[in-house]
């Protein structure tokens, strides 16, 4: 029997030189209790790169995969976010100890503010929080989620550290090309949830059309999609057998044309919630 071939998966290099897998594992809404099998499949199957939040509720499964892995720390690159109702500068720092504690980890690789909300404006306290576990060594890489323009100027103009990554929702139907511009202004990585948009594009005639002529399945189109545009993406699945697929992704081109067809499918389709009412 021939074991399959572990894929190679190219890093970016963020602005302060830490690697981040390109493509990644996700662990949203998969219950604590299966997040262990789920993250032991995908490292199994080549992903390095795991991705996991305090709102989840499964930061423990997650250790538990990395624990038992017997894969080298430095090897792996973890992923946590800090939870809306622990923003703050005293409180970043507890919920990141506690965060730490679930993982069963001395750090993470990259820890991001989850959500801006607006309207408790305490994500500039919670940044100063984060720029003190940097200069500990407990983050190696900072960075937000779901920030919108105006809100990352503002982090610009009070701090010296710009954040390394946004993760925002990203896919064919919300391409947020204005985002994605001023991030590549500013060095910092575009990274993409939700990048098939729960499946919601993957019957796009366009996307089909383009899987059919590829001999693919149109998940694979979408993230090779995401992985030309230069986007981190960390696609989630708890089916073994996808989880391989979507990491099967770098023996393969699309064209202009293709890359063209798959731009024009942008329609601001929103899987998530918006950044500026989202509290």
């Amino acid at each position: 029997m021939t074991v399959p071939a572990i894929p190679t998966v190219p890093t970016v290099t963020l602005n302060n030189g830490v690697e981040i897998p390109q493509l990644g594992f996700g662990v949203f809404q998969v219950p604590d209790d299966e997040t262990t099998t789920a993250v032991t499949a995908a490292l199994d199957a080549g992903y390095r790169s795991i991705d996991t939040a305090a709102v989840y509720g499964n930061e423990r499964g997650v250790g538990r995969a990395l624990a038992s892995s017997g894969l080298p720390r430095q090897d792996l690159f973890v992923t946590t976010k800090l939870w809306n109702p622990d923003q703050g500068y005293d409180a970043t720092l507890r919920a990141f100890d506690a965060g730490l504690a679930r993982l069963g980890l001395d750090h993470v690789d990259l820890y991001l503010i989850h959500w801006p909300t607006p309207a408790r404006d305490l994500y500039l306290d919670s940044w100063r929080a984060i720029e003190r576990l940097v200069e500990e060594g407990r983050v190696r890489a900072a960075g937000v989620s779901n920030f919108q323009t105006a809100h990352l100027r503002r982090l610009l103009d009070h701090s010296a550290l710009v954040p390394l990554v946004n993760q925002i929702e990203l896919h064919p139907g919300l391409q947020q090309a204005e985002l994605r511009t001023f991030h590549a202004e500013h060095g910092i990585v575009t990274e993409a949830w939700s990048p098939l948009a729960q499946g919601a594009v993957l019957d796009d005639p366009a996307i089909m059309a383009i899987a059919a002529h590829r001999d693919r399945t149109p998940a694979q189109v979408v993230l090779r999609w995401h992985l030309q545009l230069g986007n981190v993406v960390i696609p989630k699945s708890v089916t073994p057998a996808r989880i391989r697929q979507n990491l099967d992704v770098f023996d393969f081109l699309l064209d202009d044309t293709e890359m063209a067809a798959i731009e024009a499918l942008d329609r601001e389709l929103r899987t998530g919630p918006h950044p500026d009412t989202f509290n």
